[in-house]
This record gives C-alpha cells, sequence and structure tokens, in this order.
C-alpha cells in the first residue's frame, strides 16, 4: 500500500502524470490508494479554485538538479568522514551517534542519494557491532 501511495505521489509531482494500475482484480491495497487519491485531489482542487491558482509542473535544468543534489552530498558526506574518527566513545555517545546518522541516512534516501544513505548504514552496522 505504502509503495503504491509513494508512486502515484511521484506521478502527481506532474500535471500530465497519471497511474496505471494492472491487475485482473482491484486489492484492497489499490483500492485504499485510489479512495485516499480522490479525496486528495478534491481537497487540493477546491483550494486550488479558491485561490486562483493554476497547478504547473516544474521544470528544472541539469544545472538546477546538480546543484540541489550536490547541496545533499555536501550536508551528508563530511558526517560520514567525520564519524569514522569515533573508535573509542561512550554507550551513550554510541547511540547518539547511531541516532544522528540514521536521520542522515533517511535524509540521503528521501533525497535518492541512496549511495551515501548505503555508506551511513554500513557505518550505523559498524557502530553496533562496537557495542557488542
Amino acid at each position: 500500500e505504502r509503495s503504491l501511495m509513494q508512486t502515484a505521489g511521484r506521478a502527481a509531482r506532474n500535471v500530465r502524470g497519471s497511474v496505471i494500475l494492472y491487475a485482473d482484480e482491484i486489492t484492497k491495497s489499490m483500492q485504499k490508494v485510489i479512495d485516499e487519491t480522490n479525496r486528495r485531489r478534491k481537497i487540493q482542487a477546491e483550494y486550488n479554485k479558491k485561490h486562483n491558482i493554476t497547478p504547473e509542473t516544474i521544470y528544472k535544468t541539469v544545472d538546477e538538479v546538480l546543484i540541489s543534489t550536490s547541496v545533499a552530498d555536501v550536508r551528508i558526506q563530511p558526517v560520514v568522514r567525520e564519524k569514522r574518527k569515533f573508535k573509542y566513545v561512550s554507550a551513550m555517545e554510541r547511540e547518539e551517534l547511531i541516532e544522528q546518522l540514521e536521520r542522515e541516512m533517511n535524509e540521503a534516501a528521501k533525497n535518492l542519494a541512496f549511495e551515501q544513505a548505503a555508506e551511513i548504514r554500513d557505518e550505523i552496522e559498524r557502530l553496533k557491532k562496537m557495542a557488542k
């Protein structure tokens, strides 16, 4: 259900985006996503009408995309390098560091920086093994 909703949400970011579901029967998850999408679409249409908004797709140049992803790289990468210095940390410091890294890993994944998210995940695993 969650992945269907995420896929539908990705398509919704484009004015002409649509989701095509292939199945012999509509599953409960599919129906929930369809119902939720229709509910959200109705709310958004009412809001747009009330505020005279015409939906339009955002177009970015290649440079704009590279800049936005490089900003995410700069935010995440120093922590990956910095955390390797911590060989001897208290249990409390280690837990705090793991929590911080988990937030950064999720942010990296959210920004589609999957390689960095994987690096951070591996570092989290190393820190957890240190605790054993």
